[in-house]
């Protein structure tokens, strides 16, 4: 059997896991995950989950200058760490300010409601590479199976490809890829949600 690593960025499956009207939650991500191996023909070596946990912080609103206070729970990422063959990799989320929520924003005086904080993301790609390289170098896997839609990530499927192991890029329902992605892999996986 054919041993893959299954890699998830966490924030490519919450957009898309949101839109289809699905709850967010370690259970479908798992099923998720288990449902890119071709059962009879593979074995997981292991399913790598890449995500931040919550901004925890204060800021000061944009018009009224009044702090607000952030809080989340990282529960997901908790709960993942724990499953068998799970190892969560976490990124950092930072602050970035806040943008109006409609645009053009005129014809009033704005209030704290018209504006919604931003965030991003920071270290993922950078963490998936880092996988993808121990993989091709180590070669304790043959496919590296990868959900995400960061065209950061073709420098490492170009390096691993290179190496040898072979890439697939996992599609889930409503998601069209990067036909830059699509060049660098060898083979795209459509899955559905369970």
């Amino acid at each position: 059997m054919k041993k893959i690593a299954i890699l998830v960025d966490g924030g490519h499956v919450r957009v898309y896991a949101r839109r289809a009207g699905k709850e967010f939650t370690a259970d479908l991500i798992e099923q998720l995950a288990i449902g890119c191996a071709k059962q009879s023909a593979e074995e997981i070596h292991r399913i790598l989950f890449y995500d931040c946990g919550p901004y925890e912080g204060k800021a000061a609103l944009p018009v009224s200058g009044n702090e607000r206070n952030f809080e989340g729970s990282d529960r997901i990422l908790r709960e993942l760490a724990l499953r068998p063959l799970f190892a969560v990799r976490r990124g950092v989320l930072k602050f970035r300010g806040w943008s109006p929520k409609r645009i053009p924003v005129e014809g009033r005086l704005l209030t704290d409601d018209d504006f919604r904080p931003t965030f991003e993301q920071k270290g993922v790609d950078m963490r998936i590479g880092l996988d993808m390289a121990n993989y091709a170098a180590n070669r304790s896997v043959e496919l590296v199976a990868l959900i995400t839609n960061d065209t950061d990530c073709i420098p490492a499927m170009k390096y691993a490809r290179r190496a040898g192991l072979q890439v697939s890029l996992v599609c889930i329902p409503g998601y069209r890829p990067a036909i830059e992605l699509l060049a660098h892999c060898d083979t795209r996986r459509d899955v559905i949600w369970s």
